[in-house]
């Protein structure tokens, strides 16, 4: 006797039931937060951090306990142009993008980000910052750039004092030949020959400072009475119109350096700094501070080095072009109508000699040009 199949309420056998799919539990927030390598903080109307996830306790040097419920502008520098883009998200309602940002606070330092803002929603009472920094790889790969730069004008250097200066000096002597029976007419002429021939030499001699391949002479140096040479030299000349401020962490240990070196690269960059200066409300801040966790690869592969002292000249002028950024460093570059354009190219030889790194920042009001030196070893070694 064959019995029917048993069927099931609704009146589907068992083989036919359909079954349904199961749906997976949506994630909490705080999970997809953590996830995130970008810094992401949540901030009220007052200012006021109310979220952050571990990306940002890291980035901001704290941990939430002490971030949630304190001021954001507690953990930036003041007048941070983080600051400035809260204002504009608060007051717009966009999303607002800023790029390459420095962004500076008590304890993280000096960093290049990329900052993104919004408004959770219509009407919100909570604005959203994610921050992507960038990159060591970056920073270094312009480092690079620079060095190579510096390499580059080293031949052309010991070119042109070979090339340039033995015929310059026959065109000298024979403009002073001539001025012997010339007229006052000719004289004037003659006398600007020598003129021209002296300002092209003293360019040569410049350029010959690229040409030396002899391991610069260092020893214990204090940066701070360094930049006290820089300041007064500054004063009492070419920055007179200019509030000069000074940042300094005064227990640094000392520089592993050539002390007239290193007044000759900050005097540059401070000088620099006065000529990109407006007449007036000019400021030029030079701070320093000691950096964990900055290592480069010493010259001919042997081994890594610590650049833990940074020495930062900021000033409040109209910043770099956007088309000499990339090339900033190199020979013959500059926005100066009378530049030679080796200043910098200078500078940058000087700190390779010396192991460090220069790399900077610019946008408008705000341009800073930070260096990364080694410091006397407590064995007395850089």
């Amino acid at each position: 006797m064959i019995m029917a199949s048993p069927r099931r309420r609704g009146g589907a056998t068992a083989s036919t039931t359909k079954r349904r799919p199961v749906v997976d539990a949506q994630p909490e927030a705080a999970v997809i937060l953590a996830a995130l390598g970008d810094s992401v903080i949540v901030i009220d109307r007052s200012g006021n951090i109310r979220l952050v996830n571990p990306a940002a306790e890291h980035f901001l040097g704290a941990g939430a306990a002490a971030l949630c419920g304190s001021a954001l502008a507690d953990f930036v520098a003041p007048h941070s142009p983080l600051l400035s883009l809260v204002d504009s998200v608060w007051r717009i309602g966009n999303t607002i993008s800023e790029y390459d940002m420095l962004l500076e606070g008590p304890r993280f330092g000096s960093r290049s980000v990329t900052i993104q803002g919004a408004l959770t929603g219509e009407g919100a009472d909570m604005l959203v910052l994610t921050l992507h920094e960038r990159s060591m790889a970056d920073m270094m790969d312009r480092h690079l750039t620079h060095r190579s730069a510096a390499r580059s004008i080293t031949a052309m250097a010991a070119m042109l004092a070979h090339e340039v200066k033995n015929p310059l000096s026959g065109i000298r002597g024979a403009a002073q030949l001539l001025e012997q029976d010339a007229d006052p007419a000719s004289r004037e002429l003659t006398q600007l020959i020598c003129d021209e021939t002296d300002r092209i030499v003293a360019l040569v001699d410049r350029m010959e400072a690229f040409s030396d391949h002899r391991p610069i002479e260092r020893g214990t140096v204090n940066i701070h009475e360094v930049l006290e040479r820089v300041r007064k030299a500054a004063q009492s000349g070419f920055a007179r119109h200019v509030r000069l401020v000074e940042e300094y962490d005064p227990s640094l240990p000392p520089v592993h350096g050539n002390r007239d070196l290193l007044v000759q690269v900050f005097l540059n960059l401070v000088k620099n700094a006065a000529e990109a200066l407006p007449n007036t409300e000019g400021e030029i801040i030079l701070t320093t501070a000691y950096r964990h966790g900055l290592r480069v690869t010493r010259p001919g592969g042997e081994g890594r080095q610590r650049l833990p002292l940074m020495v930062a000249v900021t000033d409040n002028g109209a910043g770099i072009p956007e088309d000499l950024r990339p090339h900033l460093f190199e020979p013959f570059v500059t926005s100066k109508r009378t530049g030679t354009g080796l200043g910098l190219a200078l500078v940058a030889k000087v700190i390779g000699d010396h192991g460090g790194v220069i790399e900077f920042d610019s946008q408008p009001r705000r341009t800073v040009f930070r260096v990364f030196l080694p410091v006397v070893a407590q064995d007395g070694s850089g």
